[in-house]
């Protein structure tokens, strides 16, 4: 049995949410959401579970609280490759590098997104969904001014794209560090050519019909 968690002084209700979602990041990231509980939340935040129940109904709450955060972190950090350059070479290049970035990050957050084993649960699906709907549209819009293909046809491309890119990106986030792994700057560049390659082939090709 875990030890009672010793008495913490009261904090702001702000504050101490903070300090539940961030202790419930740590536990879902390393256990998956049906491998945590929430006492071992409470554990970790070093709480009651009465006190953690005062800020969050069930782990399912807890869960979506941070997915949302997660997701509205990587489609900011999309958002704003995109609108870095209007050179739209560079906007892919950047774009891709912002997804390899959050895949990067320490605390391993892409694996609420990815790896919690809830993607099936139709509020999760939906989010992601969204994410992935947005990335492949903004793609598409790229494709569709450096082609001559209607927005339907650069929309599929779009979404076979974004699935490449987070495919890569998730390979690499899991791969051991080490000689043989490409670092951050290499991935990158790595995924942007076969991306880029592909979409600078259209404008050479006629419009078949």
């Amino acid at each position: 049995m875990s030890p009672a968690p010793s008495r913490q002084p009261r904090m702001p209700r702000e504050e101490r949410r903070r300090q539940l979602l961030d202790a419930a990041m740590q536990v879902f990231v390393e256990h998956g959401y049906h491998g945590a509980s929430m006492d071992d939340i409470a554990v970790a935040a070093q709480v009651s579970k009465p006190v953690l129940y005062q800020h969050f109904p069930g782990k399912h709450e807890l869960f979506m609280d941070l997915l949302e955060t997660q997701v509205q972190v990587l489609s900011t950090a999309l958002t704003e490759a995109l609108g870095s350059t209007d050179d739209n070479r560079e906007r892919v290049r950047a774009t891709i590098r912002a997804y390899f970035q959050f895949m990067d990050r320490t605390d391993r957050a892409y694996r609420l997104l990815f790896d919690s084993g809830l993607n099936n649960d139709p509020a999760v699906a939906t989010h992601l969904e969204s994410l992935t709907y947005e990335f492949a549209s903004e793609i598409a819009n790229i494709i569709a001014v450096d082609t001559r293909l209607p927005r339907e046809h650069a929309l599929l491309l779009g979404h076979g794209l974004a699935g490449l890119v987070q495919s890569a990106a998730r390979y690499w986030a899991t791969q051991p560090e080490g000689p043989a792994r490409p670092d951050l700057d290499e991935a990158t560049e790595l995924a942007f050519r076969l991306t880029w390659r592909g979409i600078s082939r259209f404008p050479k090709e006629q419009p078949a019909g």
